[in-house]
């Protein structure tokens, strides 16, 4: 750590329940670190940011701050009892934030701070929660879950606003895409204790199997409790990992089968070929629909086939009409014109991301097998507690309440309870909050061997990208997308057609493979906007200037790929890990200034 740090902490440990949940942990947080938490659920991850806040005190440690360190939490769940509107709790506390900074960082997310607390939605309070943290102009920001229940261009915002942030942060989050876009050095919370690399979240899954793969040649010394331990951990993460690479392979598979469904005439051979089938296993067949409230049209003239096995992803903004959509494929609601046919066979089950279903006065007996000892899943029967350890237990909670479980460990039980149902229709709203990672692991190999449909509305864009085989993508005019692939399937097509179509090139210029040499569109001229020079300059330099820099962030990649290298040359390590989030920095930037002149272009 090349500055000294702002926070640090020697030999902390807290005890729970009676066993040490934190034990001679060392922590120190420099003036610009950009850590990413990692741990399962239940490893002390929040506990250790109340910690760190002092909301909790430590049973032994020393704690040492920075004179003039400002600490400010963003809680996963803010309490807003006793309040009238957000703004009323935005301004509470001791030191609170300055008034025109709230309104200033509120304003960019779109909330308005005036909305009653009682009224508002996850998201209203997740914007207030995070306009009121960010206004306190923090030293050290500690984020848990920032990204639940925000749109995706809630997250784009608060991930730029990161990339400008001149303190320290530490996250925990479930979402991949934004720890690997932004964090540089992980923490990671395993069975009490905790380890640090300096590499962002991009490397950890490549450090945790090569920690667990060293405790499991370790093991082969020990006893045989150990040696099962060290075999249950190594099937649990890196066998796992190998198993969900062929699930990707086949999920590909569909992807292109689905393309072809929905391609140009150019697949017509294909696409009949597959066309018969398609329709006698279509599940929800949408023809011509539109929807409106009042003068917002909220569909327009939508229609598609969806078949048995399909995983539908919906994404757009908030207020976009994705519940709208669920609703009408689902049948809740009808359509003001045209149809939603449904097949008669279709049972589904819904998973929301209110958890309403979960009783915290019940045990996890009581929730999965109704106090019983065994559970029916699809056309077998299984022992609660074995069924448990399918969903990353400890069969021993198998009698405790269920308001006594972490939030990620409810979400894991109720996904374990719907997915015993017998259904061929699952409906996942939001199914990503509050669950760790391993668990999302997990989740994605279930909806993987799913019989049956499934339709997934989501704001994680990783999630996503390794679960659907179609996205629909909605943009709050009506219109859908409707794209075979992911979340970065559905912004690569929204790209092209910002850009438009291809210039139709001169006769004479070709490549070297004998296709036409690609040209951009004219700077000037009818339909277009006249450029000034630099912008001139920018829209023809930029694209090589954007393949340079993925070009050096692939080679930094590579390198920091070596096990051993922070170990043989941490400064270099360092280096080079800052040098890919710079350079993942400017081409994010040149990207969105090459699409900014391109539709200056198009005019």
């Amino acid at each position: 750590m090349a500055q000294p740090p702002i926070l640090s902490w020697e030999g902390l440990g807290l005890q729970q329940g009676g066993r040490w949940l934190l034990s001679d942990l060392d922590l120190h947080i420099g003036p610009r670190d950009r850590i990413a938490l990692i741990g399962r659920n239940g490893a002390g991850k929040t506990t250790l940011f109340k910690l760190i806040d002092t909301q909790v005190e430590p049973d032994k440690g020393l704690r040492k701050v920075k004179p003039g360190t400002r600490i400010v939490l963003l809680e996963q769940e803010p309490d807003f009892t006793g309040h009238a509107t957000l703004m009323d709790w935005a301004m509470e506390g001791e030191l609170p934030p300055a008034l025109h900074e709230v309104e200033a960082i509120a304003g960019q997310l779109g909330i308005d701070m005036a909305t009653p607390c009682a009224g508002a939605s996850g998201g209203e309070r997740r914007r207030a929660a995070i306009a009121r943290a960010l206004a306190q102009d923090p030293d050290l920001l500690l984020m848990d879950e920032p990204t639940n229940h925000l749109d995706l261009a809630a997250i784009d915002w608060l991930e730029d606003w990161l990339s400008r942030f001149k303190g320290a942060f530490v996250v925990i989050s479930h979402d991949r895409t934004f720890l690997k876009r932004l964090t540089t050095t992980t923490l990671w919370l395993d069975r009490g204790s905790m380890r640090r690399k300096e590499v962002g979240f991009g490397g950890y899954e490549a450090w945790e199997e090569q920690v667990f793969a060293e405790e499991a040649r370790n093991a082969e010394r020990l006893d045989a409790k150990l040696k099962i331990e060290a075999h249950w951990l190594e099937r649990g993460v890196t066998a796992r990992r190998k198993r969900n690479q062929g699930r990707l392979e086949k999920l590909w598979q569909m992807r292109a089968v689905r393309a072809a469904m929905i391609g140009p005439q150019g697949a017509a051979k294909l696409q009949l070929a597959v066309q018969d089938d398609f329709k006698s296993k279509s599940v929800i067949v949408a023809e011509n629909v539109n929807k409106s409230y009042g003068e917002r049209r909220i569909i327009r003239d939508f229609s598609m086939r969806i078949q048995r096995g399909d995983r539908i992803g919906v994404v757009g903004a908030n207020g976009t009409g994705k519940t709208t959509l669920l609703k009408l494929l689902t049948g809740e609601i009808q359509p003001d014109s045209g149809s939603v046919t449904i097949a008669k066979t279709l049972t589904g089950v819904m998973i929301d991301q209110q958890r309403s279903l979960m009783s915290p006065d019940k045990t996890v007996r009581q929730v999965l097998a109704e106090g019983g000892d065994w559970i029916d899943v699809g056309d077998s029967r299984k022992h609660v507690q074995g069924y448990l350890k399918e969903f990353l237990f400890d069969p021993s909670i198998v009698d405790a309440k269920v308001g006594t479980l972490s939030g990620g460990e409810r979400s894991r039980l109720l996904l374990a309870r719907e997915f015993a149902r017998k259904s061929n229709l699952l409906v996942l709203d939001e199914p990503t909050n509050d669950l760790d990672l391993e668990t999302l692991d997990l989740l994605q190999e279930v909806i993987a061997d799913y019989d049956g449909t499934v339709l997934i509305v989501s704001h994680d864009r990783d999630f996503l990208d390794r679960t659907v085989t179609m996205t629909l993508g909605l943009d709050g005019s009506g219109r859908i997308d409707v794209v075979a692939g992911g979340y970065e399937d559905w912004v690569a097509q929204r790209r092209a057609a910002r850009a438009g179509p291809p210039p139709t090139p001169p006769v004479s210029g070709r490549g070297e493979r004998g296709g036409p040499t690609p040209q951009p569109p004219p700077a000037s001229g009818r339909g277009s906007k006249k450029l000034t020079y630099k912008d001139q300059r920018d829209y023809e330099l930029l694209p090589a200037r954007i393949e340079e820099l993925e070009a050096a962030i692939a080679k930094g990649e590579d390198i920091l790929a070596d096990p051993d290298l922070y170990a043989r040359d941490p400064q270099r390590f360092a280096t080079i890990s800052q040098g890919i989030a710079n350079a993942r920095a400017e081409k994010d930037a040149a990207e969105e200034r090459w699409l900014e002149l391109a539709e200056a272009v198009e005019g």
